[in-house]
């Protein structure tokens, strides 16, 4: 779930990529980092933290040049340290290239033995570095070719763009999994991993790259594209709709802002309550709550503000922030709940702490009844194509029933969307397009080793 962007050609490529990642830093927050071509050289520039941190203005001038791609990064595969953090940049017989990588590679360590046990040397545990160490061994003359032929030995998600001396190359994976985006300002060429960063710097929105597409942009803008790959079966994540997209633009064609209204509107048909007040758990229930407002004509109400200083808690690698995040990012509004009977809208639900610690705010504020509806159906199997979800034995919902959770986070009631009601609220075209292995444990790519 990192956030990429590429632009090629433009005259200050790094300080639009700067703001590219400023647009997506809700997609990653432990480290950011752009590769920027100035004539034939490429030099990158990365470090942990947020992007406004990470990046001041002399930094942004040393990275002058005509292009750049750049990266935020939370961790799914590899631990959250510098030598993780992206782009990545190796030189080889075919010059240099630098890569940033937006997915997860289930066959990533099996690959990395083989190739370990044939000399190479690993700089970083990214499961991202061995995409370039397939490039460094390729014998395809052209370095399209050559990561054709790379990326055809992996598989599981990626969305990658890739700078050389001479070509931008974006690739996305034949599932789709991860979102990629084609844009344009003035003679200029961007990716993106959502639209926002499009937005923030007045690009045009072209398109959605098709799952298996190589697009690749030459010196003066031009762009060829190619479907070297395998044909497969769609499969975008649905999780991205459901939570990390932000709600503000297009994603796999859908409006994720409409898209989680409809949710909110089949979960107050499929889950009525009487209640006085709906309040949405920020940031990511807000417009789902909204639709079950709207559909239950029941009040809505911020009725929890969040510290936007804080990071998302669900993305913090480690359990000792997740739960100190949960004090410090949510306090109740005491005056709107004393003596409600509340309707708590949730995105997901998946270990439950989070979940128990809120209800317990809401009744210490004075609530009468709390009631906790999920705008997702359980989330009851681990993801394995780019989603930070813990192991199953971890997921409170492979293991207890609703009845059980409601009991742990001591809701009055608990309930979930519908997989039926799920699938139902996208769009009619494309509804079998979409993975949700999460929650139905129907994997397009089998991990190597399912047991956890």
């Amino acid at each position: 779930m990192c956030g990429i962007f590429g632009i090629k050609p433009y005259a200050e490529a790094a300080n639009l990529a700067y703001l590219g990642l400023y647009a997506l830093q809700h997609r990653g927050q432990e480290s950011a980092g752009i590769a920027s071509l100035s004539g034939e050289r490429i030099s990158v520039y990365r470090r942990m933290g947020l992007v406004a941190d990470v990046f001041q203005e002399e930094t942004l001038r040393n990275l002058e040049g005509s292009a750049a791609i750049g990266h935020v990064r939370y961790s799914t595969s590899g631990d959250s340290q510098l030598e993780n953090a992206q782009p990545i940049l190796i030189t080889c017989h075919h010059g240099q290239v630098s890569l940033a990588h937006n997915g997860n590679l289930v066959n990533a360590q099996k690959i990395r033995a083989q190739l370990e046990s044939t000399g190479s040397i690993f700089n970083s545990s990214s499961d991202s570095e061995v995409i370039l160490h397939l490039i460094a061994r390729s014998q395809k003359e052209k370095i399209e070719e050559a990561i054709v032929e790379a990326l055809s030995q992996v598989e599981g998600a990626f969305s990658c763009v890739f700078l050389t001396k001479k070509k931008m190359i974006a690739v996305r994976d034949p599932h789709g999994f991860r979102p990629l985006l084609l844009g344009q300002l003035g003679e200029s060429k961007l990716f993106a991993s959502e639209s926002c960063a499009f937005d923030l710097i007045d690009a045009q929105m072209v398109r959605e790259l098709d799952p298996g597409e190589m697009v690749v942009v030459n010196n003066l803008g031009v762009t060829r594209s190619s479907k070297p790959f395998e044909a497969k079966p769609t499969r975008h994540c649905i999780f991205e709709h459901i939570y990390f997209a932000r709600p503000d633009g297009m994603m796999f064609n859908e409006s994720t802002h409409e898209y989680r209204q409809r949710l909110g509107e089949k979960l107050a048909k499929e889950s009525h309550i009487e209640a006085d007040l709906v309040v949405p758990v920020p940031d990511s229930g807000v417009c789902a709550a909204l639709g079950y407002s709207q559909a239950s004509k029941i009040p809505f109400a911020f009725a929890l503000i969040r510290n936007h200083y804080v990071g998302r808690t669900f993305i913090e690698p480690k359990q000792s922030i997740r739960h100190f995040g949960v004090k410090i990012k949510l306090n109740p509004v005491k005056r709107l709940i004393e003596g409600k009977r509340v309707i708590l809208i949730d995105d997901s639900l998946v270990r439950g702490t989070t979940s128990r610690k809120i209800v317990k705010m809401m009744r210490t504020a004075g609530a009468d009844e709390v009631h906790l509806r999920i705008s997702a159906p359980p989330t009851k199997y681990p993801c394995y194509y780019g989603i930070d979800t813990p192991n199953r034995s971890e997921l409170i919902a492979s293991s207890h029933s609703v009845e059980e959770i409601r009991k742990y986070i001591e809701a009055d009631s608990l309930a979930y969307i519908s997989m039926d009601g799920m699938m139902d609220c996208l769009a009619a075209s494309n509804k079998e397009d979409y993975c949700h292995a999460c929650f139905s444990g129907d994997y397009a790519v089998p991990f190597p080793s399912l047991s956890v």
